[in-house]
């Protein structure tokens, strides 16, 4: 995903917010195939829908790779997903002269399909509750931790016992606990590992709109891929029994609608207590990370892609930069949703209303105070953190911190010439000008947030200006071969030394465990208390609310919506009639500008809907998910949110948020009138 910048005036909806009460829909819509909400769609939609039909709709989903979800949509094997999800992958199948990004790639024959090794895709084929056996092993259990153990050697034992049952042979097995241990389930996965390439557009069409448009709506976005499964014998796979299949006429307003995907990770049984220390600490300060890296590749890639010699690097550091883009929008509307009181008042009290029903408790006064404890050690456990995205000096100051300790703690010759390499190799590789570039920047982010209580940064840098203290890193004796090896060598002169790297190093080494130790002592603690909180949501309420997402498969329900916005209304469907005045009102430059072939659009095209919005809920890992109407044909492809959803992070709320797909009918008419892919086509029609 992209980055967030920051938050207090770019997303104006978190200033006024939905005043309402909670809902036990606060903790969403995504449902899984063990517990399916059958009596809430006939509800809501009038909708019988029955076993087989959940069965047919899990197996014709698929999980893509291990980031994203896809579906099969023909009886050939035929995989669709996003183009967000596949264009790292299918630029590694660019031949000579190739440039997927620039004319995108059609398999116009059969043989033309490319295999891209390791690429793979997985198909839930079983799955089974587990709960009883599971809770029944703990239940006697003296404590928690011989809980986790009984649990855990019960769990064992079932998946051996899965493991030769008829249907399970082969099956990729994982257990997935729900609820914090309140629920658990045994999932057997199909892999399909022979996939190969049918069709991806251009990058200014896949991701057109760039980062400005990104979780924005009115949307003008053909972010789709086309893949295809082939069996062992080289032929492509016989899905004929589950697939979704392809309607580009399949929905209008109001019609119920049901995203089938992976979403990755909510939080959404957080306490008001973590939820304060989000805001405040730890997606603060991960923004100012991930703004201030982007920033830096972004002039980058500004230098290098006008090299043609470059062009492929260019290439790699674009992908890059549209992630760490994609991520800083997505924890600014998190962060925007933190900051709104109506929902943040919401989250109040659905708490304190689970608490009343859970006397004699206080789990959640526990919890509160075990994370007041880490709040002067936020920004050393992110800031201080080795990462090749924080620069070279830092990871180099670690691997001095590391062998100083391993020194002290009487590490074998072995290992200290091991540490005295991984030294050598980082001092010997700098580039200085933007290694201090990196450090100047690390240096303001601690500087902006180091707690208030913290005399870290004066220790460090003494009387010395942040100007002269980076001079000094960078004349440091440690970046001279035979000075090191005087340093860090027999004698090990180091510990006397008197050089501003080497003291720095071991500060910061001492600084970060002592924040990391912090962290980490007290994990298990703070698990244990989210565990039995979620529990506690889970005996008031049951599997009337839905577990939090684990990038397994869940189907989320909504229907083909609109949505008040910025003082007007957003249309349900977008055309390609808006896609070109936002390609001519934008001056006909990137990133809203259109590739040749796009020019002199037929009125076919125009008039063809490219995207629409519903209510269903999703998150990051749904990018790829099918969205199919009731008889379980694929109407669209979902690729984002918009920015009124980046709360769902921590709670549901329908009223604004939107899930932003690519219409089938958009997709069908691209592949006909501008790519002239007749035979995808024709496979779609079948």
């Amino acid at each position: 995903m992209k980055q967030l910048l920051y938050f207090f005036i770019l997303i104006p909806f978190i200033l006024v917010g939905q005043e309402k009460e909670h809902s036990p829909f606060d903790f969403g819509k995504m449902w899984t195939f063990e517990e399916p909400p059958t009596e809430w769609f006939e509800e809501a939609y009038g909708f019988k829908a029955d076993e087989a039909w959940f069965k047919d709709v899990r197996m014709s989903a698929l999980r893509f790779a291990s980031w994203c979800s896809a579906s099969f949509v023909s009886p050939d094997g035929l995989i669709m997903t996003n183009h967000h999800c596949s264009r790292d992958e299918a630029i590694k199948l660019q031949q000579a002269g190739e440039n997927f990004d620039k004319n995108g790639f059609v398999a116009n024959a059969l043989a033309d399909e490319r295999k891209l090794d390791e690429l793979f895709v997985e198909q839930l084929v079983q799955v089974v509750d587990i709960s009883n056996d599971v809770i029944a092993a703990g239940a006697d259990a003296k404590d928690d931790a011989e809980k986790s153990a009984l649990q855990a050697k019960a769990i064992e034992d079932l998946q051996a016992k899965y493991a030769e049952m008829e249907g399970w042979e082969g099956l990729r097995q994982q257990v997935v606990t729900f609820y914090s241990g309140g629920k658990f389930s045994l999932y057997g996965y199909k892999k399909y590992s022979d996939i190969r390439l049918v069709f991806i557009p251009e990058n200014d069409l896949g991701f057109y709109g760039g980062d400005p448009d990104n979780f924005t709506y009115p949307r003008y976005n053909l972010d789709c891929t086309f893949w295809r499964a082939y069996d062992e014998d080289g032929n492509p796979m016989n899905t004929s029994e589950n697939y979704f299949k392809f309607n580009p006429n399949g929905i209008e307003e109001g019609t119920p609608v049901f995203v089938v995907g992976n979403p990755g990770r909510t939080e959404r049984y957080r306490t008001v207590a973590q939820l304060e220390y989000d805001r405040d600490y730890r997606f603060k300060q991960l923004l100012r990370f991930l703004t201030n890296r982007r920033d830096m590749m972004q002039s980058e890639y500004d230098e290098m892609v006008s090299d043609p010699a470059k062009e492929s690097e260019a290439q790699v550091l674009l992908g890059s930069i549209n992630n760490f883009s994609n991520s800083i929008k997505a924890y600014q509307g998190i962060v925007g949703g933190l900051h709104n009181p109506a929902l943040m008042n919401r989250k109040s009290s659905m708490e304190e209303e689970i608490k009343s029903k859970s006397a004699g408790l206080n789990y959640w006064g526990d919890l509160s105070t075990a994370y007041n404890k880490l709040k002067p050690h936020a920004w050393a456990v992110t800031h201080l953190a080795p990462s090749p995205y924080r620069g070279k000096i830092l990871q180099l100051m670690h691997a001095i911190a590391g062998y100083d300790s391993a020194l002290k703690m009487g590490a074998p010759e072995a290992d200290l010439g091991d540490l005295r390499g991984g030294i050598d190799a980082l001092a010997g590789d700098m580039d200085k000008k933007k290694e201090r570039a990196m450090l100047e920047m690390l240096l303001k982010e601690v500087k902006a947030d180091v707690h208030q209580s913290d005399n870290f940064l004066s220790t460090m840098m003494g009387d010395l200006s942040q100007s002269a203290f980076i001079d000094a890193i960078m004349d440091s004796e440690v970046f001279d071969a035979k000075k090191r090896s005087k340093c860090f060598g027999e004698k090990n002169k180091y510990q006397k030394s008197k050089d501003v790297l080497t003291n720095s190093s071991l500060l910061v080494g001492q600084r970060y465990n002592e924040a990391a130790e912090a962290f980490q002592s007290s994990s298990d603690y703070r698990r244990s208390l989210e565990s039995k909180i979620a529990n506690q949501a889970f005996n008031v309420y049951g599997t009337s609310l839905p577990p939090d997402a684990t990038f397994t498969l869940r189907i989320s329900d909504g229907i083909v919506k609109g949505y008040e916005y910025n003082g007007t209304v957003a249309p349900p469907f977008t055309t390609y009639f808006g896609l070109y005045d936002r390609h001519y009102s934008h001056g006909e430059v990137f990133p809203w500008d259109l590739p040749e072939r796009w020019q002199n659009p037929s009125m076919d095209l125009l008039k063809s809907p490219m995207n629409f919005v519903s209510t269903n809920d999703i998150i990051g890992g749904n990018s790829g998910s099918a969205i199919i109407n009731q008889k379980g044909e694929a109407v669209g492809l979902i690729f984002d949110g918009n920015i009124e959803s980046l709360p769902g992070n921590f709670i549901f709320d329908d009223e604004v948020n939107r899930s932003v797909s690519v219409h089938a009918g958009g997709i069908y008419s691209a592949l006909k009138y501008i790519y002239k892919a007749e035979r995808l086509v024709n496979e779609l029609d079948k």
